[in-house]
């Protein structure tokens, strides 16, 4: 066998292994909720289909190390958070879905960045009334 079709084999995971990408996965599924992300949103941010999302979510597909990072993003966690087995605190400022409004806001041309800016100013003052 050469390294090429070495490094294409799949790999028989233990059953410990197999229990941590169930747990992860469970905690994707559980963090996309709880923001509002739909699978086919988070699939989109990730350049994966809504079935690997699935797959990720139920524990049936291995999650690649350099795919945390990215998943963490979308879900406004750490790669910490997402991988930690015990409950971390809670992250301090904005939520995470609004955070990433805002970030959606900062990409949008300035014209409507300042259109939205005043509807909200709008909407806050009335709010405070």
């Amino acid at each position: 066998m050469t390294a090429s079709t070495a490094s294409h084999t799949p790999v028989a995971l233990s059953k410990q292994e197999l229990a941590f990408f169930a747990r992860l996965g469970a905690r994707i599924a559980h963090l996309r909720k709880e923001q509002g992300i739909t699978q086919v949103q988070l699939a989109e941010s990730l350049g994966v289909s809504q079935q690997t999302i699935t797959a990720y979510e139920v524990g049936r597909r291995r999650i690649q190390v350099s795919t945390l990072p990215v998943i963490a993003l979308a879900l406004g966690v750490t790669v910490e958070a997402l991988v930690a087995e015990a409950p971390t605190p809670a992250k301090r400022g904005p939520a995470p879905k609004l955070q990433q409004q805002l970030e959606r806001l900062q990409a949008l041309p300035k014209t409507k960045q300042r259109m939205i800016s005043e509807v909200l100013d709008s909407l806050i003052a009335q709010a405070a009334r």
